[in-house]
């Protein structure tokens, strides 16, 4: 994936907002300019001078600058629900493209992340993106419309004060553009160590039993104030730039407005202006003031955004390691035969050859990291390998539809816990609509009545992320249930049958005997060999043995070495 994926801010419905936005800001032009003709006219017809057609005159230029007023208080609110519906808008189908490359990324790919990290994309990065594009990019676009088409107009009534007040504006933005500078440093500082201390929590709300268990607590305890302490520094450290942009901003806004009195002064003393002139000028300043300070915190917003754009493009840049073709044709499912054709996956699989006939039990077995746990994700397309073919039932998983695939292949392993919800919603996540008599024929077959009735609201008893709260064969059982529901051809299991009670070991011999597609089976256990058709013998990423149960386990190869050395250590 490249950059141009993360969406652009103004495309499709958000480029009438943006119209409706500087619209909105020539409309406000006119209530301004309105504003001051009407104030110039009240000053110099009504206050200093002896006017017999006051009573005539006051109420039209009275109800004159209410409707002005009223017109010009009626656009900002309309502007600020217009600027929110843009960021939100923008935030939202940033926040969909951000999950559907979630959903696209192999988890080999994200395992140096932290879930922390990865929560800022979705929410602390995001915020900076909405702030800048609602409070930033908004006002930028209706100040930079209204201050100049107000100096312009302005300009009209007295080129010389419009020439002050510009000056003395320009000035400004110049200054703090210039100390503006610092925030995108500031910026990326604070987020650095907001990142740091969201992973930090994260991971210790997933663990602090750990922490209790280890006597840990007072340690994680100062680390978290490390941690704390230099966020603090660093957002306060932004804080000072942010307050020397917004100090700069009220400087100059009160200095527009006491250059526009004094030369307004200078040009009635003059002769060349009328008091009127001058009030209406100093109007005007009042109604771009407000404007200019919002201008004030453009940087902010803009430095802030860059900072999390950066951020969220390189999560977006993460290689996928799955690559679906596009409009890839759909699996057609049959009995269930897998095979994989001179496979190899960089470090840990080296060109592994094998056959899973269909409704064979397969065991894959050897020591940790020989590269079982990858042979299923690659059949489960988790992960493509980097050269070889993985074949279900003839067909090359790689030119089929991920949709497919995923439908053809159950899976249960420690790395597919259980989801935040009820204990339904995790039986039926693979197939919610699924008809009764097929989610009765799984239960069965998994024992989910027992599970149910252990439990004090049955099927709506809320499960905690991970399935914390219920017992290791609970768990384990409505896992596998999730797994086949729906019959599929294939089912991967991944170390489902260690420290297991008896109800959950009798549902894993049921499926073993009863499930009719084809079963790839990693186990560390010995007597589970009893129970399986064939077994593959992997060890440094080779697949060093492959055959019927009986033979291999009466032989002398790896296999009967690997297990007959680890029964001999028991």
């Amino acid at each position: 994936m490249t950059n141009k994926e993360i969406p652009r801010a103004f495309q499709g419905r958000r480029i009438r907002l943006l119209f409706r936005l500087v619209i909105n800001g020539f409309l406000q032009v006119g209530a301004t300019v309105a504003n001051a003709k009407l104030v110039k006219l009240c000053f110099d017809r009504l206050i200093t001078s002896v006017n017999p057609a006051f009573n005539t005159m006051a109420l039209p230029i009275g109800v004159g600058l209410f409707a002005a007023t009223g017109i010009l208080a009626w656009l900002r609110v309309v502007e600020r629900i217009d600027a929110e519906r843009l960021s939100q808008e923008y935030a939202c189908e940033i926040r969909m493209a951000l999950y559907n490359k979630l959903a696209s990324v192999a988890p080999r790919a994200l395992q140096s992340r932290t879930h922390g990290g990865l929560m800022l994309r979705f929410v602390g990065d995001l915020n900076s993106v909405r702030k800048w594009v609602s409070l930033g990019l908004a006002r930028l676009i209706i100040g930079g419309v209204t201050i100049v088409g107000t100096l312009l107009a302005l300009a009209l009534i007295s080129k010389t004060l419009a020439i002050t007040i510009a000056l003395v504006l320009l000035l400004g933005i110049l200054t703090a553009y210039k100390v503006g500078q610092q925030m995108q440093k500031a910026a990326k500082e604070a987020r650095r160590r907001l990142s740091r201390l969201a992973g930090n929590i994260n991971e210790k709300v997933a663990t602090i039993a750990v922490v209790q268990v280890f006597g840990q607590s007072e340690r994680e305890e100062k680390r978290l104030a490390r941690q704390s302490k230099r966020l603090e520094d660093a957002m306060v450290n932004r804080a000072v730039v942010a307050g020397q942009l917004r100090g700069l901003t009220e400087i100059t806004a009160t200095f527009a407005s006491g250059a526009a009195l004094l030369v307004g002064a200078a040009e009635v003393a003059a002769g060349h202006t009328t008091p009127g002139t001058v009030v209406a000028a100093m109007t005007v300043v009042s109604f771009l003031v407000p404007r200019f300070r919002d201008l004030g915190r453009v940087q902010e917003y803009w430095h802030n955004s860059r900072v999390s754009l950066g951020k969220i493009a390189e999560f977006m840049n993460i290689p996928s390691l799955v690559a679906e073709i596009p409009k890839a044709p759909d699996l057609i499912l049959g009995p269930g035969s897998l095979q994989f054709d001179s496979v190899s996956l960089g470090g840990a699989l080296f060109q592994v050859s094998a056959i899973a006939r269909a409704g064979e039990v397969v065991a894959l077995v050897g020591p940790n990291g020989a590269g079982k746990s990858t042979m299923l994700s690659l059949a489960a397309r988790l992960i493509d390998p980097d050269c070889g073919t993985i074949r279900l039932d003839g067909q090359n998983l790689a030119t089929h539809s991920l949709a497919s695939v995923r439908r053809a292949i159950g899976m249960a392993t420690p790395d597919l816990p259980l989801l935040r919800g009820t204990v339904e919603q995790n039986l039926l996540y693979r197939w919610p609509d699924a008809p009764e008599e097929e989610i009765r024929r799984v239960w069965e077959l998994c024992g989910i009545d027992e599970v149910l009735a252990e439990l004090s609201e049955g099927a709506q008893t809320k499960v905690s992320e991970g399935g914390i709260g219920l017992s290791a064969g609970q768990r384990q059982r409505i896992t596998l249930a999730r797994a086949i529901l729906g019959n599929p051809p294939i089912l991967l299991l991944d170390e489902i049958d260690a420290n297991l009670d008896p109800q959950a070991t009798a549902a894993i011999d049921r499926i073993l005997v009863e499930f009719p597609g084809t079963i790839l089976l990693i186990t560390h256990r010995f007597e589970r060999l009893n129970a399986v058709d064939t077994i593959w013998y992997l060890e440094d990423g080779k697949l060093k043995e492959v055959g019927s149960t009986e033979v291999i386990l009466q032989g002398s190869g790896p296999t009967f070495k690997f297990f007959n050395s680890k029964l001999a250590y028991l």
